[in-house]
Order: structure tokens, then sequence, then C-alpha cells
């Protein structure tokens, strides 16, 4: 069962010098406007900002993190608690990953095979066995719109044999998860992997869509690649997907990666980018990254961003923020991520009025001009 029923995704306009499009996703907690960009909430919460401070922002979806729920507080409490939306008191859509990637990246890996992964938690060093049938109980306990297939994540710059590998255990994993799944008010979507090999990400592509998923992601990416080999990945990919449906790049964030692949075709991204910047005193412009403890703001009286309607914007001013941000007050990083959210659904609503109006080229590429290639 894959939860088809439970999504509607329509395209609305297809730029006419690019592949980016716009759209709606309709899924049972509301409806997305794509391309869009989800804020991380990964213990159940967008860190610093209530939901309320979300939705002004412009969110309309976020993403929350199978491992770390399961880990804390459990799936479990989640689910009795009347299900992850009512539990964090989000009333719009949430995504969750499978928890793949975190097994890979954060615990001590034990053993993986076939059946699935032996590791041990990354925050008390129990002994945890995670398997499809195991990562779609936790996301089924959720109770998320839209949740992933479980799929082996190795870097993209692993060798060659261990992503072979991987592809072919996330085709078998991917059949697994979707004879698990037994909700039909989720929509299950399957992940294509193959690092940087095109060849692997072709064979990939073939064996998840086979599958039938109302939606498709390309993972295993934004792991250890530039951004150029990244892009490039992505490009080729996004013509395998189907056309219809809505396709998903996972774990990526910077804005300039976001314009680039919009116009190859993709509609959904999230990343841990505006909050966790936000925490570390670097706040988005359109003219680039502000480092907060600049010496140089400390007399600014200018907004972060003149003309932001984020409620930060309106109400204080740079050198005031230096000053939160210099003496590691709580509120810097409130106000901080309130302001790089606003900033990052602001570029998607552009993102999608450029597109409606035939501009993405146009607005891309003085998009690209303007913000420095590294972000750190």
């Amino acid at each position: 069962m894959l939860g088809s029923a439970s999504l509607q995704f329509s395209l609305h306009h297809v730029d006419a010098s690019s592949s980016a499009r716009s759209g709606l996703l309709k899924v049972p907690h509301g409806i997305v406007e794509t391309p869009a960009f989800m804020p991380v909430g990964t213990q159940g919460t967008v860190k610093a900002v209530t939901p309320r401070e979300l939705a002004e922002s412009g969110t309309s979806i976020i993403l929350a993190n199978t491992y770390h729920l399961a880990l804390r507080p459990g799936s479990d409490i989640v689910r009795d608690a009347g299900g992850l939306h009512r539990f964090m008191a989000w009333d719009g859509p949430i995504l969750t990953d499978s928890g793949g990637f975190q097994v890979f990246s954060l615990a001590t890996l034990n053993k993986i095979d076939d059946e699935g992964v032996s590791f041990r938690s990354h925050i008390d060093g129990s002994s945890m066995h995670l398997t499809p049938e195991r990562s779609i109980e936790i996301q089924n306990d959720l109770s998320a719109d839209i949740i992933m297939a479980f799929d082996q994540c190795p870097p993209a710059t692993a060798d060659r044999s261990i992503i072979a590998e991987a592809v072919a255990r996330t085709a078998r994993w991917a059949e697994r998860s979707v004879a698990a799944h037994g909700r039909d008010d989720q929509a299950l979507f399957g992940i294509v992997q193959g690092g940087l090999h095109e060849d692997l990400r072709f064979l990939s592509a073939g064996q998840i869509t086979a599958l039938g998923f109302p939606g498709y992601a390309i993972g295993g990416v934004s792991l250890g690649e530039t951004p150029l080999e990244m892009r490039r990945v992505v490009r080729a990919v996004a013509p395998l997907l189907p056309f219809e449906k809505p396709r998903y790049v996972m774990g990526v964030g910077r804005p300039s990666d976001i314009v680039h692949m919009v116009g190859s075709g993709m509609d959904l991204f999230d990343c841990v980018m505006p909050t966790r910047h936000a925490r570390n005193a670097s706040l988005f412009t359109r003219s680039g990254l502000l480092k907060m403890r600049n010496f140089s703001l400390a007399r600014d009286y200018r907004p972060v961003e003149p003309g932001c309607p984020c409620y930060t914007c309106r109400t204080f001013s740079r050198a005031y923020l230096r000053h939160l941000y210099s003496r590691n007050e709580m509120l810097a990083g409130i106000l901080g991520t309130i302001h790089n959210l606003t900033f990052f659904q602001g570029l998607m609503s552009d993102l999608r009025e450029a597109i409606r109006t035939d501009r993405y080229a146009e607005f891309g590429a003085s998009y690209r001009e303007g913000e420095p290639l590294e972000v750190d």
C-alpha cells in the first residue's frame, strides 16, 4: 500500500526556458505550493521557534526525523498522543524521513545486511535494530502526511562497490517498505541512490520508479561532494523521475543550490541550514551572509534585510542583534531563526512567481550572481 490516494499533485506551469515547475501538493493536513522548502524539526520541533512563528514565516510543510523521535520520546508515545501533528501542535503537512541517513551518519554501526542495520544509539550506546518494516512502523506511529522508504545512504564519495551494493539493497528495502506500509492516509515516497555515478543513478531510478510510488526523492547528495558534482547528479536524475509526480532532493538547503535544482525540475527541499546558521550568528540576505558577531555591525541600525517582512527585521536593528549574539542571549537565536526561515520562504515564493511568469532564467542568473558560492 502506497497511500497514493492521500496525495494529489498538480503542475500548474512549467517555465518556458527551463525545467522549473510550479504546482500544488495536497495532503491530508493541507496544501503546499511548490517548489517548497521544508524546515527540519529534528526532535518534533523546529528549533527556536513556535509553530505560530513557523507559520508566520511562510512555512507550509516541515520535516521530522524518524531516528531521533524513535529514540526520544519513542514513537509509541507520539502515537498515543494522537500523532506528531497533535503532539507538537503543528497542523500543517509533515514529511518524515526513514531514519536511514541518521543511522549511517550518527550511530555507531555494528552490522548492515539485507535484513537491516544493527547499531548503537548515539545518545546512550544502547543496541538497536532498524529494518524497512520497523522504519515504516515508526513512521506510521508518527502519522506524517508523507513518509519515506528505508534506504541505505552511503557518502557520495564512497567507493563505487559500496555505492553499487547500496543501490541494490535500497531497491530490495523499497519493496519491503511498500509491503509493510499499511495506512492509506500517508503517501510513501521512494528514494533514488547511486552516488556520483550516473549509470548507478539510472539503474536505481529504474528500480525505484518501477514500484509506482506517489512521489520520489534523490538521496545521497550533499554528503561530501562539490556543489557542481551535486548539481550534475540532480540534473541527470530529475528527468528519470515521473513528470507528473513530486520530486524531492533530500538534505539540500544552500540557496544557490535550491535555485539551480528548481531549474532542473525539482519540487521539494529540506535542510537544517537556516536554523543552524541562525543559532551560529549567520543570517541570510540577498547580498550574502551576515556574520552577526562582526564588529562592523556594532553601530549598524538598519534591519538585517531592508524590506524583509519578518518580525525581526520590522522590529530590531543589526546592532541590537549583534549585541544579543555577542552576549550569547537566547533571544539571538530566536530572532535569527525567524529571519532566516522568512528569507528561505521568501526565496521559494519568488521562485514560484518567476516560474509562473516565465522569468526563471532571469531570476536564477541574478540571484546566483549576488550570492557567495560558499556558505560557511
